[in-house]
């Protein structure tokens, strides 16, 4: 069992909620599903509400050229509110001690349609095409050249779970994050799944028919030092149930939250809010209601953020983890404002009467404050964190 300080330091993130710490956590906590966007390009004869960042991105730095790529340019922009504190950790601690962890599941394939499309056109790739933007390899390169590190750089791709599983590694080193931007393919492979929503994704709803997908990058600063926001506990598992689908019972999921708090050696009555997975398709809805209800009862405040920004995909278990950050950054002396969780309030039956948060909710908490989040991935890859702070941070 893992005691090592793990503090998330800083945090940089980019979604459809915005850039900035003030503007992500105002929109979060009211409920702000209005930054999504209506997109018709991506799959033939469907509009899809989409959770795009709207924010122009930064450029690639010229001698960094071949990894330039939307995936790139998110993580960038994550990087950026967080480059002092990152600088100073690698002038206190050397090149060769800082590492990368990152997690993504289209690096640049987006980028990569581009060039395909204009082979196809012309008979030649795009000059600006290099397959180091296509290469899962290539984001945790791109960040670590960027910030001048030279210890441990790789990425991590385990579909949904791969930005939570990206801060579990990063517990043994020292810089972590994850990225996913849209693209053509893996748009129009969810459909070919009948797994997007006609409208936006409405999570444990009677009518839910599927999720929103989405863009975005979070990237932590992680320290072995005690105090501020720590990572306390990790749970993963890995069910093997059926490529695509989750085990219907909730098993895995189960194992991955009851291992996440043993790790972290808290209680399940102590968990103040559980930001879900909850992408509002049939099948996890179903099971990750009955897990949570098994693991940590019906009270406990719950909510899916994807209606905000969509599924993320590999940025998910990030961004989710960047939120459950924000929750307890902003904490008010004994009060964390919730993300409400945003549907039409038509709860489904035949899921476990779990305690969806309503806008302006809030939870009390004293002295210190532990919130977790839930990542499940394609393939049974689970993975749950822990995340606390107290009142003396």
């Amino acid at each position: 069992m893992s005691r090592t300080p793990c503090r998330l330091a800083a945090l940089g993130q980019v979604s459809a909620l915005g850039r900035t710490r003030a503007e992500v956590h105002a929109r979060l906590c009211s409920g702000d599903a209005s930054r999504l966007t209506l997109d018709s390009e991506r799959v033939p004869e469907r509009s899809l509400w989409l959770g795009e960042v709207r924010e122009p991105l930064p450029a690639i730095p010229a001698p960094l050229a071949r990894f330039a790529c939307r995936n790139n340019q998110l993580a960038l922009a994550a990087l950026e509110p967080i480059a002092a504190e990152v600088q100073a950790a690698v002038a206190r601690f050397g090149p060769e001690r800082v590492g990368v962890v990152v997690g993504t599941s289209t690096s640049g394939v987006g980028d990569a349609e581009a060039a395909i499309a204009h082979r196809e056109r012309t008979g030649v790739l795009a000059h600006e095409f290099f397959y180091d933007q296509l290469e899962f390899g290539g984001l945790a390169r791109f960040v670590a050249e960027a910030i001048g590190a030279r210890g441990p750089a790789y990425t991590l791709s385990t579909a949904c779970s791969s930005g939570a599983r990206a801060l579990a590694s990063a517990r043994s080193l020292v810089a972590s994050g994850a990225a996913d931007s849209l693209c053509g393919l893996t748009t129009n492979g969810f459909a070919a799944l009948s797994a997007l929503s006609a409208g936006v994704t409405n999570p444990c709803s009677v009518n839910r028919d599927g999720l929103t997908l989405g863009e975005a990058a979070a990237l932590f600063l992680v320290t072995g030092e005690p105090g501020g926001i720590q990572l306390l506990g990790v749970g993963d598992s890995s069910e093997a149930h059926h490529m695509s689908a989750p085990d219907p019972e909730g098993r895995g999921a189960e194992t991955a939250m009851r291992d996440a708090l043993a790790d972290a050696g808290v209680a399940a009555s102590e968990i103040a809010y559980v930001n879900l997975h909850g992408t509002g398709t049939p099948q996890n809805d179903v099971m990750e209601a009955a897990a949570v209800a098994r693991v940590l009862g019906t009270e406990v405040p719950c909510s899916s953020t994807k209606p905000l920004v969509g599924h993320t995909l590999g940025a998910a278990g990030a961004i989710e983890a960047a939120f459950c950050w924000l929750v307890l950054a902003e904490r008010r002396g004994g009060e964390l404002q919730l993300p409400p969780h945003v549907w039409d309030g038509a709860r489904d039956p035949a899921l476990p009467a779990i305690h969806l948060v309503q806008k302006g909710e809030v939870a009390r908490v004293d002295p210190r404050a532990l919130v977790m989040s839930n990542s499940f991935g394609f393939g049974g890859n689970n993975c749950t964190l822990v995340l606390g702070a107290s009142d003396s941070r």
